[in-house]
């Protein structure tokens, strides 16, 4: 949120909805930006011939969504769920290219 705006608080329903609709497109740039990265990644593996599962990476980032989450106060559980979702879609186009 910029800092010339209101806080949640002093908002109307209009503009707290304003604010949802902005952080949903910001939401599916930054799925986008990763789904990106993540296919570039599996032409990697492709064109070395690794296996598209990788768990040892797969517990890191699952690690990282669990502190990011508590660092932003919000429920691990949902944001591990979130990241193992978009882990899968993930693994399923990986397989999908190959």
């Amino acid at each position: 949120m910029s800092e010339d705006r209101p806080t949640p608080e002093g908002m109307t329903l209009d503009e707290l909805r304003e604010e949802i609709e902005e952080i949903d497109r910001d939401i599916v740039e930054l799925i986008a930006r990763r789904t990106y990265v993540a296919d570039t990644i599996a032409r990697v593996k492709a064109e070395r011939d690794l296996p598209t599962t990788d768990e040892s990476q797969e517990a890191q980032v699952m690690e990282r969504a669990g502190e990011n989450a508590e660092r932003f106060e919000v429920d691990a559980n949902l944001v591990k769920a979130i990241f193992r979702l978009l882990i899968e879609l993930n693994k399923v186009e990986q397989r999908n290219q190959r």
